[in-house]
């Protein structure tokens, strides 16, 4: 017998608006969702970034940047997880945001006019101004009127283009660079001659600096200009409402102050002249001690890359060093030090690294439990260095004088004291030479700032290699540069 068709119309019809009776109360709450309720309530804040050394990058599986940090601190304060999405174009991370497939871009981006006719941005943590750079041994320019015939580009959909756009005259020849170049790229190009000009973020040129040694900073484009995450526009107003909160908390002012110092401090670079000499040893003498350090880190728990630089330091990675005291090897360990570590030879590099890290470790580890990272292990430099009896008469005149006997920064103004006889007669192991741990100290940070970098360079072009992004010798731009 056959259905007739107005009894199915019908029923279908009825089916819906029981359907939509039942499930009214379910939609309803669903279309009263702000967005802050929803990432909430699915407990999910998705991000969108590009890889970078500071941005966000996986090191040995594990993630780090400026970005990530700042990002991860912010999901900790709704109590919800990160999930982080990287890609490789600006236009990728404005789509991404467009077609709500991230709640946020995190990716060092500059407020711009143009920006925010199309986008909204949360509160400011950064600024940065932008310069223009060309190839030492050329004419520098003074103004855009300088340039002549010379080639501009800059990256594509970047603050660059916007700002070049409104504020070049005529007859300044500029362009922008292919879709798959990065500033770092463009900068290359400088470096090699094979571009003239191009527009850079002066805290990222710094940074980067050494990479480029045949590069100069010809003058400044801008004022600091503030940097911010990306939000799509829209009515709801939550998100930003709680990234206004989230920025304004003083702890998080305090922490970024950190994320900043630890990221793009001056403090930890090396001057021009060292860092040539660096990367050279870095390229001809650590290859073949590198396997020995990452084999050290495992046994002992501390960095590699820590371990690289004392040895640095130490000898400049050469195995058969020789001190006018005596002291041997990669990581110079004196004879009696050797002895009671169970070596036989103190010129062999795999039993100095290993030898010297685990040396280190033992110092580390028998410091006062109260010292606290990154603090205690400045003071194991210092004690590797000056030895520890003369690290805690340091801290006992820190302490006389009203400071903090646990703070680097207060004892490493005390150190130098100890070659001064009204100071050093009055604590228990006497003379010595003070300024020697400070500078060590210092020289180790900056040598190691430098191996986590190159480390973050090599994990970023792995990722990009992996994940059939454009094959570049370069990897992303940093944060601050866009």
């Amino acid at each position: 017998m056959l259905t007739h068709p107005t009894f199915s119309i019908r029923n279908l019809l009825a089916m819906t608006l029981l359907a939509l009776f039942l499930f009214a109360p379910f939609l309803a709450y669903i279309s009263h969702q702000t967005v802050l309720e929803a990432i909430q309530s699915r407990g999910e804040l998705r991000v969108a970034t590009r890889q970078s050394p500071t941005t966000y990058f996986l090191e040995e599986g594990e993630p780090g940047g400026f970005e990530y940090e700042l990002a991860k601190l912010y999901a900790d304060h709704l109590g919800v997880k990160l999930k982080i999405i990287s890609y490789n174009r600006l236009q990728e991370i404005y789509d991404s945001l467009r077609l709500n497939n991230t709640h946020l871009a995190a990716a060092g981006l500059t407020i711009t006019p143009e920006r925010q006719t199309r986008f909204e941005f949360g509160p400011s943590y950064m600024e940065s101004k932008t310069q223009l750079i060309y190839r030492s041994g050329n004419k520098r320019p003074k103004g855009f009127d300088d340039l002549g015939e010379g080639r501009l580009e800059v990256m594509a959909n970047s603050s660059h283009a916007e700002l070049l756009a409104t504020l070049t005259p005529e007859g300044v020849d500029w362009h922008v660079a292919d879709g798959d170049l990065e500033v770092l790229d463009l900068i290359s190009r400088v470096d090699e001659g094979e571009l003239d000009y191009t527009l850079v973020d002066a805290t990222e040129f710094t940074i980067n600096r050494a990479f480029f040694p045949r590069v100069r900073p010809a003058f400044t484009i801008t004022e600091p200009q503030p940097i911010a995450w990306m939000l799509k526009q829209q009515r709801d107003t939550s998100l930003q409402h709680s990234l206004s909160n989230f920025f304004a908390d003083e702890e998080i002012q305090h922490a970024i102050e950190g994320l900043k110092e630890r990221y793009f401090s001056r403090s930890q670079r090396l001057n021009l002249v060292d860092n040539l000499t660096f990367r050279r040893h870095m390229e001809t003498r650590l290859p073949p001690l590198r396997d020995w350090f990452q084999q050290a880190a495992e046994e002992t728990g501390i960095s590699w890359q820590l371990l690289a630089a004392i040895g640095y330091q130490e000898s400049h990675w050469n195995p058969r060093a020789v001190s006018p005291t005596g002291v041997r090897g990669v990581m110079m360990l004196t004879q009696t030090t050797a002895r009671s570590l169970g070596l036989t030879k103190r010129t062999d590099p795999e039993q100095s690294i290993r030898g010297g890290a685990r040396y280190f470790a033992g110092i580390h580890k028998r410091l006062p439990e109260r010292l606290q990272e990154p603090d205690r292990t400045y003071f194991a430099l210092a004690a590797y260095n000056v030895g520890r009896g003369h690290l805690e008469d340091a801290r006992i005149l820190t302490e006389r004088a009203g400071k903090n006997p646990d703070s680097w920064e207060d004892v490493k103004a005390h150190l130098p004291l100890l070659t001064q006889a009204k100071w050093y007669k009055t604590v228990k192991h006497g003379f010595a030479r003070g300024h020697e741990p400070v500078v060590y100290v210092r020289n180790i940070r900056r040598y190691r700032h430098q191996l986590m970098l190159e480390s973050r360079l090599e994990a970023v072009q792995q990722q990009q290699s992996a994940s059939g992004a454009a094959a570049s010798r370069l990897p992303e731009a940093l944060p601050n540069t866009l």
